[in-house]
Protein backbone atom coordinates (compact mmCIF):
# COMPACT_ATOMS: atom_id res chain seq x y z
CA UNK A 1 0.00 0.00 0.00
CA UNK A 2 1.56 3.26 -0.88
CA UNK A 3 1.94 6.15 1.82
CA UNK A 4 -0.75 8.67 1.69
CA UNK A 5 -0.13 11.83 0.02
CA UNK A 6 0.57 14.76 2.00
CA UNK A 7 -1.79 17.51 2.04
CA UNK A 8 -1.24 20.44 -0.34
CA UNK A 9 -0.07 23.24 1.24
CA UNK A 10 -1.60 26.60 0.56
CA UNK A 11 0.42 29.14 -1.84
CA UNK A 12 0.50 32.79 -0.68
CA UNK A 13 -2.54 33.52 -3.28
CA UNK A 14 -4.56 31.33 -1.25
CA UNK A 15 -3.65 32.68 1.93
CA UNK A 16 -6.80 34.35 3.79
CA UNK A 17 -6.25 38.20 5.01
CA UNK A 18 -4.95 38.53 8.42
CA UNK A 19 -6.94 40.92 9.50
CA UNK A 20 -4.49 42.87 13.08
CA UNK A 21 -6.41 43.82 16.46
CA UNK A 22 -3.39 45.78 18.15
CA UNK A 23 -2.44 46.05 21.66
CA UNK A 24 -3.36 48.58 24.31
CA UNK A 25 -1.46 51.54 22.38
CA UNK A 26 -4.69 50.95 19.09
CA UNK A 27 -1.76 52.80 16.96
CA UNK A 28 -0.67 49.69 15.10
CA UNK A 29 2.34 50.76 14.96
CA UNK A 30 3.96 48.41 16.83
CA UNK A 31 2.69 45.63 14.33
CA UNK A 32 5.71 46.84 11.10
CA UNK A 33 7.97 44.18 12.03
CA UNK A 34 5.52 41.12 11.89
CA UNK A 35 3.74 42.39 9.14
CA UNK A 36 7.09 42.40 7.18
CA UNK A 37 7.72 38.94 7.94
CA UNK A 38 4.31 37.74 7.20
CA UNK A 39 5.44 38.23 3.52
CA UNK A 40 2.65 36.74 1.34
CA UNK A 41 -0.31 36.86 3.37
CA UNK A 42 -1.86 40.40 2.82
CA UNK A 43 -3.17 42.47 5.81
CA UNK A 44 -5.60 44.76 7.66
CA UNK A 45 -4.13 46.56 10.40
CA UNK A 46 -6.65 48.15 12.42
CA UNK A 47 -6.20 51.20 14.36
CA UNK A 48 -8.08 52.23 17.36
CA UNK A 49 -9.20 56.36 17.90
CA UNK A 50 -7.42 57.32 21.18
CA UNK A 51 -11.54 58.31 22.80
CA UNK A 52 -12.01 54.33 22.68
CA UNK A 53 -11.33 52.77 25.50
CA UNK A 54 -14.33 50.33 26.30
CA UNK A 55 -14.29 46.62 24.89
CA UNK A 56 -18.18 47.24 23.97
CA UNK A 57 -16.34 50.80 21.66
CA UNK A 58 -13.50 48.89 20.51
CA UNK A 59 -15.66 45.91 19.11
CA UNK A 60 -18.61 48.04 17.65
CA UNK A 61 -15.03 50.29 16.09
CA UNK A 62 -13.11 46.70 14.68
CA UNK A 63 -16.85 44.57 13.37
CA UNK A 64 -17.15 47.55 11.08
CA UNK A 65 -13.31 46.76 9.40
CA UNK A 66 -14.06 43.39 9.33
CA UNK A 67 -13.79 42.01 5.17
CA UNK A 68 -17.32 40.92 3.87
CA UNK A 69 -15.81 39.24 0.30
CA UNK A 70 -12.97 37.03 1.34
CA UNK A 71 -11.75 34.63 3.96
CA UNK A 72 -9.91 36.08 6.68
CA UNK A 73 -7.73 35.18 9.88
CA UNK A 74 -8.40 37.33 13.43
CA UNK A 75 -5.34 38.08 15.13
CA UNK A 76 -5.62 39.85 18.77
CA UNK A 77 -2.75 40.93 20.30
CA UNK A 78 -2.78 41.32 24.13
CA UNK A 79 -5.11 44.27 24.85
CA UNK A 80 -7.38 42.90 21.38
CA UNK A 81 -7.59 39.01 22.52
CA UNK A 82 -11.15 39.79 24.08
CA UNK A 83 -12.30 41.98 21.00
CA UNK A 84 -11.36 39.39 18.86
CA UNK A 85 -12.92 36.10 20.78
CA UNK A 86 -15.69 38.61 20.99
CA UNK A 87 -16.00 39.26 17.07
CA UNK A 88 -15.19 35.16 16.59
CA UNK A 89 -17.74 34.63 19.11
CA UNK A 90 -20.01 36.47 16.47
CA UNK A 91 -19.39 33.83 13.74
CA UNK A 92 -19.06 36.24 11.08
CA UNK A 93 -18.70 34.78 7.27
CA UNK A 94 -15.63 34.26 6.11
CA UNK A 95 -13.81 34.05 9.31
CA UNK A 96 -11.62 31.18 9.15
CA UNK A 97 -9.43 31.05 12.08
CA UNK A 98 -8.78 32.81 15.58
CA UNK A 99 -4.75 33.63 16.90
CA UNK A 100 -4.23 35.39 20.17
CA UNK A 101 -0.85 36.18 21.00
CA UNK A 102 0.00 36.95 24.52
CA UNK A 103 -3.98 37.72 25.51
CA UNK A 104 -6.36 36.40 27.71
CA UNK A 105 -10.64 36.07 27.99
CA UNK A 106 -10.57 37.79 31.65
CA UNK A 107 -8.30 40.24 33.85
CA UNK A 108 -4.67 38.02 33.94
CA UNK A 109 -3.83 39.64 37.12
CA UNK A 110 -7.45 39.45 39.17
CA UNK A 111 -5.57 40.14 42.15
CA UNK A 112 -5.30 43.61 40.81
CA UNK A 113 -8.85 44.25 40.01
CA UNK A 114 -9.47 46.00 43.29
CA UNK A 115 -6.84 48.97 41.57
CA UNK A 116 -9.58 49.87 38.77
CA UNK A 117 -10.96 52.86 41.17
CA UNK A 118 -7.26 54.04 41.74
CA UNK A 119 -6.46 54.37 38.56
CA UNK A 120 -8.44 57.81 37.83
CA UNK A 121 -5.97 59.12 40.54
CA UNK A 122 -2.55 58.22 38.60
CA UNK A 123 -0.55 61.30 36.80
CA UNK A 124 -1.22 62.09 33.80
CA UNK A 125 2.01 60.89 32.20
CA UNK A 126 3.39 58.43 29.87
CA UNK A 127 4.55 54.87 30.80
CA UNK A 128 8.22 54.98 31.56
CA UNK A 129 10.49 53.54 28.63
CA UNK A 130 12.35 52.00 31.60
CA UNK A 131 8.90 49.80 32.75
CA UNK A 132 8.12 49.40 29.07
CA UNK A 133 11.18 47.20 28.10
CA UNK A 134 10.97 45.51 31.40
CA UNK A 135 7.32 44.34 30.77
CA UNK A 136 7.00 44.18 27.23
CA UNK A 137 10.40 43.58 25.77
CA UNK A 138 12.94 42.41 28.22
CA UNK A 139 16.04 41.06 27.07
CA UNK A 140 14.77 41.24 23.54
CA UNK A 141 15.13 45.54 23.20
CA UNK A 142 16.84 46.52 20.95
CA UNK A 143 17.27 50.14 19.45
CA UNK A 144 15.01 50.10 16.24
CA UNK A 145 12.43 48.97 18.79
CA UNK A 146 13.43 51.20 21.53
CA UNK A 147 13.06 53.70 18.91
CA UNK A 148 9.43 52.56 17.55
CA UNK A 149 8.65 53.42 20.96
CA UNK A 150 9.48 56.45 21.15
CA UNK A 151 7.23 57.30 17.76
CA UNK A 152 4.79 55.58 19.24
CA UNK A 153 4.26 57.07 22.85
CA UNK A 154 3.30 60.59 21.80
CA UNK A 155 0.21 59.30 20.00
CA UNK A 156 -1.04 57.66 22.92
CA UNK A 157 -2.85 60.16 25.61
CA UNK A 158 -2.11 58.77 29.21
CA UNK A 159 -6.23 59.07 29.80
CA UNK A 160 -6.56 56.40 27.04
CA UNK A 161 -3.79 53.59 28.16
CA UNK A 162 -5.79 54.41 31.69
CA UNK A 163 -8.79 53.91 30.27
CA UNK A 164 -8.16 50.93 28.59
CA UNK A 165 -6.36 49.41 31.97
CA UNK A 166 -9.58 49.97 33.57
CA UNK A 167 -11.36 47.76 30.92
CA UNK A 168 -8.64 45.33 31.35
CA UNK A 169 -9.08 44.98 35.04
CA UNK A 170 -12.74 44.36 34.72
CA UNK A 171 -13.08 42.22 30.92
CA UNK A 172 -14.24 38.38 31.49
CA UNK A 173 -14.92 36.81 28.36
CA UNK A 174 -15.39 33.50 29.42
CA UNK A 175 -19.53 33.29 28.93
CA UNK A 176 -18.86 33.37 25.01
CA UNK A 177 -15.98 31.37 24.35
CA UNK A 178 -18.33 28.03 23.66
CA UNK A 179 -19.96 30.07 20.36
CA UNK A 180 -16.40 30.17 18.89
CA UNK A 181 -16.43 27.56 16.15
CA UNK A 182 -13.49 28.26 13.92
CA UNK A 183 -9.81 26.54 14.87
CA UNK A 184 -7.94 29.31 17.67
CA UNK A 185 -4.27 29.36 18.07
CA UNK A 186 -2.64 30.83 20.88
CA UNK A 187 0.71 32.79 20.80
CA UNK A 188 2.91 32.75 24.04
CA UNK A 189 6.32 34.05 25.37
CA UNK A 190 7.79 31.91 27.66
CA UNK A 191 9.43 35.13 28.93
CA UNK A 192 6.00 37.43 29.28
CA UNK A 193 6.32 39.75 32.44
CA UNK A 194 3.41 40.54 31.90
CA UNK A 195 0.29 38.12 31.01
CA UNK A 196 1.20 35.28 32.91
CA UNK A 197 0.65 31.64 31.88
CA UNK A 198 -2.35 31.05 33.99
CA UNK A 199 -4.13 33.46 31.35
CA UNK A 200 -3.69 30.62 28.23
CA UNK A 201 -4.33 27.94 31.11
CA UNK A 202 -7.78 29.29 31.51
CA UNK A 203 -8.42 29.25 27.81
CA UNK A 204 -7.16 25.73 26.97
CA UNK A 205 -10.17 24.74 30.19
CA UNK A 206 -12.92 26.38 27.83
CA UNK A 207 -11.58 25.53 24.64
CA UNK A 208 -10.54 22.12 25.03
CA UNK A 209 -9.15 21.97 21.07
CA UNK A 210 -7.14 24.74 21.52
CA UNK A 211 -3.84 25.23 19.42
CA UNK A 212 -0.77 27.07 21.30
CA UNK A 213 2.40 28.01 20.51
CA UNK A 214 4.95 28.44 23.15
CA UNK A 215 8.16 31.01 22.07
CA UNK A 216 11.18 31.95 23.11
CA UNK A 217 10.12 35.28 24.05
CA UNK A 218 8.59 38.22 25.85
CA UNK A 219 5.11 39.53 26.26
CA UNK A 220 5.61 41.66 22.33
CA UNK A 221 6.49 38.45 20.62
CA UNK A 222 5.04 39.75 17.52
CA UNK A 223 7.66 42.56 17.31
CA UNK A 224 10.41 40.28 18.60
CA UNK A 225 9.96 36.85 16.96
CA UNK A 226 8.05 38.05 14.30
CA UNK A 227 9.74 35.47 12.29
CA UNK A 228 9.22 32.68 14.52
CA UNK A 229 5.18 33.78 14.96
CA UNK A 230 4.92 33.80 11.47
CA UNK A 231 6.32 30.66 10.85
CA UNK A 232 3.77 28.96 13.86
CA UNK A 233 0.96 30.79 12.16
CA UNK A 234 1.90 29.19 8.37
CA UNK A 235 2.34 25.57 10.34
CA UNK A 236 -1.42 26.46 12.46
CA UNK A 237 -2.79 27.22 8.90
CA UNK A 238 -1.54 24.29 7.16
CA UNK A 239 -3.32 21.73 9.42
CA UNK A 240 -6.56 23.12 8.54
CA UNK A 241 -8.46 22.49 5.67
CA UNK A 242 -8.61 24.88 2.72
CA UNK A 243 -11.50 27.08 2.72
CA UNK A 244 -14.29 26.57 0.24
CA UNK A 245 -13.95 30.38 -0.68
CA UNK A 246 -10.89 31.10 -2.18
CA UNK A 247 -11.17 34.50 -3.59
CA UNK A 248 -8.12 36.17 -2.98
CA UNK A 249 -7.36 39.44 -5.32
CA UNK A 250 -9.74 41.76 -5.49
CA UNK A 251 -10.14 43.94 -1.85
CA UNK A 252 -12.84 45.60 0.02
CA UNK A 253 -11.41 49.11 0.83
CA UNK A 254 -9.76 49.74 4.09
CA UNK A 255 -12.01 51.28 6.62
CA UNK A 256 -10.73 55.19 7.49
CA UNK A 257 -8.57 53.54 10.20
CA UNK A 258 -7.65 50.27 9.14
CA UNK A 259 -4.68 49.93 7.14
CA UNK A 260 -4.22 47.29 4.28
CA UNK A 261 -1.04 45.77 2.40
Amino acid sequence: MSPPAPAPQRTPADRPLVVLLPGMDGTGLMFEPFVKALGGFRTRVVRYPEGLTSYAACLHFARVQLPRDRPFILLGESFSGPVAMALAAEQPEGLVALVLCGTFARNPRPGLAWTAPLLGLLPARRLPLFLIRYLLLGSWATEPLLDRVWAMLPQVPAATLKGRLRSVLSVDHTPILWRIQVPVLVLRGDKDRLVPPEATDWLRTHLPTLDIATLHGPHWLLQTRPEAATQAIVAFLDRLPAPVDTRREEAAAPGRNSQER
